[in-house]
């Protein structure tokens, strides 16, 4: 089975026909291996998120006959997407016996010519004209791009984007020759001694110099996109209002440039909002977002009224041009956001990105909007400092940043995308095995036919200003760009449907933008896939994700020796406990108190404590574990040289674990339940973990030394570069 197939129906009926039309699965497969038919009612649910009508037999039929009509009534497709090396036949729709020219400017300047080849592939008339189907042959030497294809067909012209991907990043074939180590860290929980509560961007080139002096070559950091404008912030880096444009709460401000021209006032101002924080660096209670981005704003007002030398406004004004109007409209959605609720009637009298009303506000908040145009430019600034300090630090990859699923359905994203994004509907995961009753994350999912009708703009830019100063990007649930779960707007978790996306369009697209940038894709394809899908992933180039406690067989846990090569291995993810609190069960205890469970929690623990000792009993067979009791950090230690004994290429240490933390981040399916990405880090008698003293702690360089600890049978681990190395 394809990734975009669904499990085929027998006898299905125009409901479903017309859902399978859209591309919408009237099945799926459970967790549990069952076929899962959905629901009528969902199905018309999200055909109408989709604009298709379907709440009548009669809707039904017209919509079905519409859809059957719609590839006939456009002489070209919305969109154009193919492989350097596998450039397929473009379809046309033309008057019968018209002449056909097609041609493509490419986005170098060059104009190339493509031919018509063979005869008609098809006939249908519409609204009494003869339309014949024929196939037009692109050029083969097309260089990888954005560029325009035209067509002609007597008298009609139409023009679409084309995209030439790579078959393949190059970036990976590199990394596939060695082994790459990195940390993986949730940054606003990483701080040193002149953060102000928070972690921040200075903070991420300090964490990426400290790693790379023990050959660490890559950090990876939770998603960094913007929340709210101002306090209060939505505390999950998952769920921001854009996943263009970063968070300032991440800004230095000590770091930036004119804060050593402030005048001596606001310079004791500054220094004393700074000096507010530093018993919050030290403390282990929840991180306080709001108190730290607040005392940031302030500051960050004081130096946005200092004069900029000339250089550093031309600098200014490059940015906001090279950005464009996607990031004029986030300035304003987040000047209006200051004062305004998103979604209230007030809200709608501000109209639409583009309308008469959105464009006199832009005029009425010019100053706010070109304030937040400034915040964007700072945190490119510092961005850009950090992947320089890493890779100055002796990294190979540097610093890779996370991509989140989706966005807030009251963000700017939300409200800037609108024409691209479906209404009605979240997108969440059907039950599995660790979410039993499945997951709704709140955000509008992309529209398919309209993304593609955009010429796939939208999703262009969004990874473009991600990957502009990243060695890499983690795509995360990146199962996502082949089908999403679609939850009609007051059902439960369980009762949507999957909607499929051209994955070819959306990870060529990936592909070129991180080729052009030189930087690898991580994708995190964990939990329920269709076959085919992680063989398409290696297949372009992008490295699969394996989490220890997640490679069983039927038999038991999987030997290291059979993990995936283009992969990035780890012991544990952000949505379970540190490996210190998962080895005694507080992922379960969590669970049970939240009502998460939907077995009785004996059973729920007996079986977590019986996958355990299964993975334990095979580091015992090969000496990473003694035969009688371990402590904790030794136990962790032994689960860090066993994932380094797989020949997968990138390997990750989550810092929590380096320091010995048992906290966990994240509880998936719950919001305010539980203070999720709120812990800071500390160690395992519950200290905070200052980045200052990362290099000497000495549970931090025990864990890098049993990456390098020697495989069994006295084999190499295959790590290059050791403590010290590069």
């Amino acid at each position: 089975m394809s990734p975009s197939e669904t499990v085929p129906l027998h006898s299905p009926t125009p409901l479903q026909r017309l859902a399978e039309a859209h591309r919408v699965g009237a099945t799926f497969q459970g967790w549990d291996g069952s076929l899962q038919q959905v629901r009528p009612e969902t199905l018309v649910a999200v055909l109408a998120a989709l604009g298709v009508a379907a709440d009548t037999p009669e809707a039904v039929d017209a919509s079905l006959a519409e859809a059957e009509d719609a590839p006939w009534r456009s002489l070209l497709p919305p969109v154009v997407v193919v492989r350097a090396s596998a450039v397929e036949p473009v379809p046309l729709s033309i008057p019968a016996g018209a002449d056909v020219e097609v041609w493509v400017d490419a986005e170098d300047g060059l104009r190339y010519t493509g031919s018509v080849d063979g005869g008609p592939a098809g006939f249908r008339t519409l609204d009494g004209i003869p339309i014949e189907r024929v196939n037009a042959t692109l050029p083969h030497s097309l260089p990888l791009g954005w560029h325009t294809l035209h067509a002609r067909a007597g008298e009609r012209t139409a023009s679409c984007t084309l995209v030439v991907t790579p078959d393949r990043l190059s970036r990976t074939t590199a990394l596939l020759n060695s082994r790459n180590w990195g940390l993986m860290a949730q940054l606003y929980s990483v701080r040193s001694s002149t953060s102000w509560g928070i972690g921040d961007l200075a903070d991420l080139g300090q964490l990426a110099g400290v790693a790379a002096e023990q050959g660490a070559g890559f950090v990876l950091v939770n998603p960094l996109h913007a929340a709210e404008p101002q306090p209060p912030v939505e505390p999950s880096p998952y769920l921001p209002t854009t996943r263009r444009f970063f968070h300032p709460m991440y800004l230095r401000i000590e770091a930036i440039p004119e804060y050593a021209r402030l005048d001596a006032e606001s310079r004791r101002t500054v220094d004393g909002l700074a000096a507010g924080f530093q018993a919050a660096n030290t403390t282990t209670d929840l991180l306080d977002r709001d108190a730290s981005f607040a005392a940031k704003l302030t500051a960050l007002e004081l130096i946005f009224a200092v004069e900029r030398p000339a250089q550093r406004q031309s600098d200014f004004e490059d940015y906001c041009a090279g950005q464009g109007q996607g990031l004029d409209d986030f300035a304003l959605w987040s000047a209006l956001a200051e004062t305004l609720e998103p979604g209230s009637p007030e809200w709608e009298d501000a109209g639409r990105p583009g309308s008469p009303a959105a464009r006199r506000a832009r005029e009425r908040l010019a100053a706010r909007v070109e304030f937040h145009e400034w915040l964007q430019w700072l945190c490119d600034e510092q961005l850009q400092e950090a992947q320089l300090e890493a890779t100055d630090a002796g990294m190979e990859i540097g610093i890779v940043h996370d991509l989140a699923v989706g966005v807030h359905p009251s963000g700017a994203d939300a409200w800037a995308l609108r024409d691209v994004l479906a209404q009605g509907i979240s997108v969440g995961a059907p039950p599995d095995m660790f979410n039993q009753h499945g997951q709704d994350w709140s955000q509008p999912p992309w529209h398919p036919e309209r993304l593609a009708e955009s010429g796939y703009t939208a999703f262009r830019d969004m990874l473009r200003n991600i990957l502009r100063h990243a060695g890499g990007i983690r795509v995360d649930h990146i199962l996502g760009l082949f089908r999403l779960w679609w939850i009609p707007a007051g059902a439960a978790p369980g009762g949507g449907a999957y909607v499929y996306y051209d994955h070819e369009a959306l990870i060529g697209i990936l592909a070129l933008e991180a080729e052009r940038a030189g930087a690898l894709v991580v994708g995190e394809d964990l939990g329920v896939f269709e076959p085919g899908v992680q063989e398409y992933l290696a297949e372009r180039g992008i490295f699969g994700t394996s989490i220890l406690w997640f490679e069983q067989t039927g038999s038991g846990p999987r030997p290291p020796e059979e993990y995936r090569r283009a992969c990035l291995t780890t012991v544990t993810t952000h949505d379970l406990p540190p490996s210190a609190g998962y080895l005694v069960g507080e992922h379960v205890v969590l669970r049970e108190s939240l009502g998460l469970l939907s077995r009785p929690v004996e059973e729920e623990r007996a079986a977590d404590s019986a996958v355990q000792e299964s993975f334990l009993a095979m580091l015992r067979e090969r000496g990473l574990l003694p035969r009688g009791e371990a402590s904790v950090q030794e136990t962790v230690e032994a689960l860090h040289a066993f994932i380094a004994q797989s020949p997968s290429a990138l390997l990750g240490v989550a810092l929590a674990d380096a320091v010995g933390e048992r906290r966990t981040q994240n509880q998936p399916g719950t919001s305010n339940e539980y203070p999720n990405w709120r812990i800071p880090l500390a160690d395992a008698g519950g200290r905070a973990v200052l980045l200052d003293d990362l290099a000497e702690n000495q549970r931090f360089l025990s864990l890098v030394r049993a990456l390098h600890r020697p495989a069994a049978l006295g084999e190499s681990s295959g790590i290059s570069g050791g403590p010290g190395g590069s």
